[in-house]
């Protein structure tokens, strides 16, 4: 976003997918080879393919899809996105390859699969990758949602940050689908961002505790978490390469360079139309926060960063069962005798702030199988069942394949019903 647009005024989104082998499944490094065929030019990193642009990523095998401009309403993204999906996919079909969603690859071996993209802002992945090194499940085998919200000035930018800083705990409630890893259940709903939360453990202030700490006001953002981290990084980072705000790791990090807020801890969905819907219940909740509706700014600042780390921590394992406090539920407008599972919250949030949105037909297959039914994770463990033979797993991501083929939710039925709330 080039200027700074007042609060809920425009929207980038950006999604991020695998490139698999067709027949296998297995990652296919071949980024660099769709984007030269998508601009029929060589050694490009972003080509301009209309109402969104395609980007590489660290990887050689992930595509990142984002708005080409902040789109003044989500209505209508989920549509593009799924044309964007069928271009890439009619793209990589001689090169044997297809797009794969979720939160991370079932079965790759990050340590003798990754491949670092090689071309332009290259530099910028090998100072990454010297100083964190990069071969592991939280740096090469991550795909995600990002929203980037707009604010215009420090009053905005304070209202939208103390939003964010308390709904994030919980938004993996609904985003996680990131359940296995190395071809095995790992105990989190949400393994992407377990894995994600440790990758920056050499310099802890690049990560913090992923839920950024409370800040009024830019020049405060730059003194309290970017000084400190540009300043831990540099001996290990002698050519300054990544002295910029992208260094930032948290899990929502303020992008002054565009006047915008980005959102980072959302996992890639089944589908475009799953992926907006999430979109659109989660910026209607943030809408809602800052507006006051159910708690004033200052109760929103109050909370302490480690106490929603810890929220958040629970989330990540075990999505909307996460008991929270009923005093944090409070927040939303949620009045329990005691402790209460983040999906209650979500229920709550999903009725009374959507119908305020501008709404896209796109989202009414997706919504009531996620809000209603669980997140895509307990879905891919109850169609799995049980059983995490080799087969079995890919069988279920060749579903997962189709479902973003045909924009259609990942839907188990009643064989996912034990999985279920």
């Amino acid at each position: 976003m080039s200027r700074a647009r007042p609060l809920f005024s425009a929207y980038g989104i950006e999604i991020e997918y695998m490139i698999v082998d067709r027949g296998t499944l297995r990652v296919l490094p071949v980024a660099d080879k769709l984007l030269a065929a998508a601009a029929r030019k060589e050694g490009v990193a972003d080509v301009d393919m209309g109402a969104l642009t395609w980007s590489n990523e660290l990887v050689n095998h992930v595509l990142e899809m984002k708005v080409s401009k902040p789109a003044k309403s989500l209505v209508g993204l989920a549509d593009q996105f799924a044309e964007g999906v069928a271009m890439a996919d009619a793209l990589l079909a001689p090169m044997g390859g297809r797009l794969m969603p979720t939160g991370a690859h079932p079965f790759m071996n990050p340590q003798s699969e990754t491949v670092l993209w090689p071309h332009a802002y290259g530099e910028i992945y090998k100072a990454f990758d010297a100083v964190f090194d990069c071969k592991g499940h939280g740096w090469s085998n991550l795909q995600s949602m990002h929203i980037n919200l707009p604010f215009r000035g420090d009053e905005e930018f304070a209202r939208l940050h103390a939003a964010i800083r308390v709904l994030l705990p919980i938004m993996p409630a609904l985003a996680a689908s990131s359940p296995l890893l190395d071809g095995k259940a790992t105990g989190f709903l949400d393994a992407r961002m377990e894995q994600y939360s440790h990758n920056a453990a050499r310099v802890p202030s690049v990560m913090a505790a992923v839920v950024p700490e409370d800040v009024s006001s830019e020049q405060e953002y730059r003194e309290r978490i970017l000084a400190p981290m540009y300043r831990d990084i540099a001996p290990l980072d002698p050519a300054g390469v990544l002295q910029d705000e992208f260094l930032n790791a948290r899990g929502a990090i303020a992008r002054f360079d565009r006047s915008t807020i980005e959102i980072r801890v959302l996992d890639t969905q089944e589908c475009p139309c799953a992926d907006l819907a999430l979109a659109g219940v989660l910026t209607a909740a943030l809408k809602g926060l800052v507006e006051e509706r159910w708690s004033t700014y200052a109760e929103q600042k109050a909370w302490d960063t480690r106490e929603l780390a810890a929220v958040f921590q629970n989330t990540i394992r075990n999505a909307g069962r996460t008991m929270v406090p009923q005093e944090y539920a409070k927040l939303f407008g949620v009045y329990a005798p005691s402790n209460i599972p983040a999906r209650v919250i979500w229920r709550r949030l999903t009725h009374s702030c959507l119908p305020a949105m501008d709404y896209d037909p796109a989202w009414d297959k997706p919504l009531p199988v996620l809000v209603d039914q669980s997140s895509l994770a307990r879905r891919i463990l109850a169609a799995l069942d049980g059983d995490m033979r080799p087969v079995n797993i890919r069988g279920v991501y060749e579903r997962l394949c189709d479902c973003l083929e045909k924009n259609e939710p990942f839907n188990v039925g009643l064989l996912g019903a034990a999985y279920y709330l």
